[in-house]
């Protein structure tokens, strides 16, 4: 039996796995103080309103029932096991928010024994922390595929986020390395929980007070890599998943070689390529936030992602017809699809040229990335350069002038744009 630190270091390591909390490692260390979060669980994540959110972040348990081979919890993985009980969670999520390590809580947990036994001892963590404990804080559980319409309907009156992850894009992907499940056990908790708000958003109309439920919507989380999907085929999965269950995101996590053992499962090489990770990212948010589609991006002639260069540089470099664009006179749809210009350089370009027509110097100032857009837009002054042709011309360009762009592709991970 381990003690309640080996525990915590056990079941806080397995669920670093997990990205679905927009996580990074805590790196607070005991330099004198209460207390040591270094090695604990603690992650972040980000609010709507930009706000950083410290979560702790652990596993109920990392013994499963299933044997799926790119998982570090599966069955036949020898590693050490640990489990928690519900009064174990509920006052280390108190001891660490009294603490101030944390705001929140982002539980997940390994299958123990059946889809309803680990739900209702997750339901039991989330409602003892808002009921007993009065805990107000962030809390995001993941939900158990399998698990009754019952108990996820009582733990959705607890928390503010619950998930559940879709783990391989696609159904024959996922029975080639977790033939014990499959598609239909994500799809129906993810529905029940959309129908759920959908109706206590109705009775809002209705009457004065109805209880929160999952009130920071849902999300899913996909490996990629783990299996052969093309860029194609992972994000025409993804915009399904948005349209059908209203997710407010989608989480791409690259695939981490833990089981060199399975030959069905890729060599890969470490660290692991992040970049390709990055590209779906940068899709996501052009078909949420820039009114692309994704045959635009990705189609039968284009079914992967560029790794030198973006998707919006990539797609306008494919589509010379629409360039350049007058900066002074565009539409806003318009000015968002120029390579460099992101949505809030976009939304000032649009206030500022209501007080006279917009120069280079002027476009530079309101932070978009000028050597970049420079080849698909004009404003008052440009001069256009004969010495740039599309595509190849400006491409080669900009890779020169942008280094870091052409290193090798197991760099870290990127911003978004």
């Amino acid at each position: 039996m381990f003690g309640f630190e080996e525990k915590l270091k056990i079941l806080a390591d397995a669920a670093k796995y997990d990205v679905s909390c927009s996580s990074s490692g805590g790196k607070r260390k005991n330099n004198g103080g209460i207390g040591d979060a270094s090695a604990s669980g603690i992650c972040h994540t980000y609010t709507e309103d930009g706000r950083c959110v410290s979560l702790l972040k652990i596993l109920m348990t990392n013994y499963c029932i299933y044997d799926c081979s790119f998982c570090v919890s599966r069955r036949s993985n020898d590693v050490q096991r640990a489990a928690f009980s519900v009064k174990e969670v509920v006052e280390l999520t108190m001891n660490f928010y009294r603490r101030n390590y944390i705001e929140g809580l982002f539980l997940s947990s390994g299958i123990f024994k059946s889809a309803d036994y680990t739900m209702e001892r997750l339901m039991l963590v989330v409602k003892k922390l808002r009921t007993e404990e009065k805990f107000n804080g962030y809390i995001h559980l993941k939900a158990i595929p399998g698990a009754s319409e019952s108990l996820l309907k009582q733990a959705g009156l607890y928390v503010d986020r619950m998930s559940v992850n879709l783990e391989i894009p696609t159904e024959e992907g996922l029975k080639l390395v977790a033939p014990e499940k499959d598609h239909k056990s994500v799809r129906e908790p993810l529905n029940i929980v959309k129908t759920e708000i959908m109706n206590i958003q109705q009775d809002k109309k209705l009457i004065k007070k109805v209880p929160l439920f999952v009130p920071a919507g849902q999300s899913t989380q996909m490996v990629i890599g783990a299996t052969g999907e093309t860029d194609l085929q992972i994000m025409q999965i993804a915009d399904e998943f948005y349209k059908d269950y209203n997710l407010k995101r989608v989480y791409y996590s690259g695939y981490i070689p833990i089981n060199a053992a399975d030959s069905r499962l890729p060599a890969v090489g470490s660290p692991p390529p992040l970049l390709r990770e990055n590209r779906l990212y940068q899709t996501d948010w052009l078909l949420r936030f820039y009114g692309f589609s994704i045959h635009e991006i990705l189609n039968s002639e284009h079914q992967q992602l560029d790794l030198e260069i973006d998707p919006k540089l990539a797609w306008a470099l494919r589509n010379p017809q629409f360039f350049p664009i007058d900066i002074n006179t565009a539409e806003y749809r318009w000015i968002l699809r120029i390579p460099g210009v992101g949505r809030q350089s976009a939304i000032k370009i649009m206030q500022a040229r209501k007080y006279g027509k917009l120069k280079e110097f002027q476009l530079r100032k309101l932070g978009i990335a000028f050597n970049r857009a420079k080849y698909f837009m004009v404003c008052q002054d440009s001069i256009t350069s004969p010495g740039f042709h599309y595509p190849e011309q400006i491409r080669k360009a900009i890779l020169e002038h942008n280094p870091k762009l052409q290193a090798n592709h197991s760099v870290t991970q990127l911003s978004l744009f």
